[in-house]
């Protein structure tokens, strides 16, 4: 069974940056486009930035210009670097395949197992 380990989330001020790394026990990066995706409470996870197997991205309108999302395969890793954060980013963010419509590209993979998650709180 696949783990998805997410790091890096924190508390960082508006305008900050931040770089989450994620890693998988499995090798599901060689065959899957993989996603971040992030949630509040009282709303449903959902896919801000997608990576393909060829480093094709794509990004919700939410974060696009800011956030920038990228994989090692050979590490069976995927990061997100994000920059210029705002109190609006402030969420538990996960990875995991990608699942979702991004820009009008429809990523159809099936989800693993979520990991716990990664807090990221921005605030002054």
């Amino acid at each position: 069974q696949v783990q998805l380990v997410e790091s890096g989330g924190g508390l960082v001020q508006p305008g900050g940056s931040l770089r989450l790394s994620c890693a998988a026990s499995g090798n599901i990066f060689s065959v899957n486009a993989m996603g971040w995706y992030r949630q509040t409470p009282g709303k449903e996870r959902a896919l801000v930035a997608a990576v393909t197997v060829g480093a094709t991205t794509g990004y919700a309108d939410s974060v696009k210009g800011r956030f920038t999302i990228s994989r090692d395969n050979n590490k069976n890793a995927v990061y997100l670097q994000m920059h210029r954060l705002e109190p609006e980013d402030t969420a538990i963010y996960y990875c995991n395949t990608a699942r979702g419509t991004l820009g009008g590209i429809y990523y159809g993979s099936a989800l693993e197992t979520w990991g716990q998650g990664t807090q990221v709180t921005v605030s002054s």
